[in-house]
């Protein structure tokens, strides 16, 4: 499932590499897997995460489903962790005033500012829900919630689209959360450093999806190769020496 959410593949693409893996899954089993149990997933990796920062980049951009123009809402905080991520059909005041509402509704969230681009919509639903909160609507301070569009524009194309909103909602909602966990910070750290940390992030992966939880597989040794029990009839009919 983590290779699905952290590199742009489709579900065709994950089924050949666990084939060659020695896993003969379908992809529609994996789109399954991913649909039944990626927000689950995503839910525990964010209650692990730590508090986020005073500052939060909120923008949208459209995404066009069914030929109709949809929205994505998104918010990032300063270093880059998303989150929240809301799909609704228009950009009004009414699509703002929930997702700020959305956004209130985590844990330990009270912002110091809240950085926009120049949308009336955000202004009117910042009076409303988080008056007592800085905001600053600038085009040019928001180039950090601009770039976190670019993952999901990368998903997109691998998809070939969304379906529908719905669908789009379940997904990035679980994207969210569990392709941040295998891109840290890479640029600002050493590659000895990178690496233990990715180690202690596959293993704290490992913990919540219950891999460390399953028996080891056995192994057989070197020139050795396992065969399947004979059964009765067969045993019955082989002749004896």
């Amino acid at each position: 499932m983590w290779l699905n959410h952290r590199f742009p593949l489709s579900f065709r693409e994950v089924e050949e590499l666990m084939l060659e893996r020695g896993v003969s899954v379908s992809y529609e089993t994996v789109r399954r897997w991913c649909a039944k149990f990626g927000p689950a997933y995503a839910n525990v990796l964010r209650r692990r995460q730590p508090r986020p920062g005073d500052r939060w980049h909120l923008d949208e951009f459209f995404v066009k489903i069914n030929g109709r123009l949809q929205y994505r809402w998104g918010a990032v905080v300063q270093n880059g962790n998303v989150l929240d991520i809301l799909m609704r059909n228009r950009r009004d005041t009414v699509a703002a005033r929930r997702f700020f509402r959305r956004l209130m509704k985590r844990p330990g969230a009270v912002p110091r500012v809240v950085v926009t681009d120049e949308l009336c919509s955000y202004g009117a639903a910042h009076r409303e829900v988080m008056p007592c909160v800085e905001h600053r609507p600038s085009t040019y301070l928001n180039n950090r919630a601009a770039n976190s569009h670019q993952p999901t524009r990368q998903r997109e194309r691998a998809k070939q689209g969304f379906r529908s909103v719905g669908g789009a909602q379940r997904f990035l909602s679980a994207f969210s959360g569990i392709s941040p966990h295998f891109r840290p910070r890479r640029h600002l750290t050493p590659a000895h450093d990178y690496r233990a940390d990715m180690t202690v992030r596959f293993a704290l992966w490992e913990q919540i999806t219950g891999v460390t939880a399953l028996p080891p597989r056995p192994e057989h040794k070197a020139g050795f190769q396992a065969h399947p029990a004979p059964t009765r009839r067969q045993a019955v009919t082989q002749p004896t020496t």
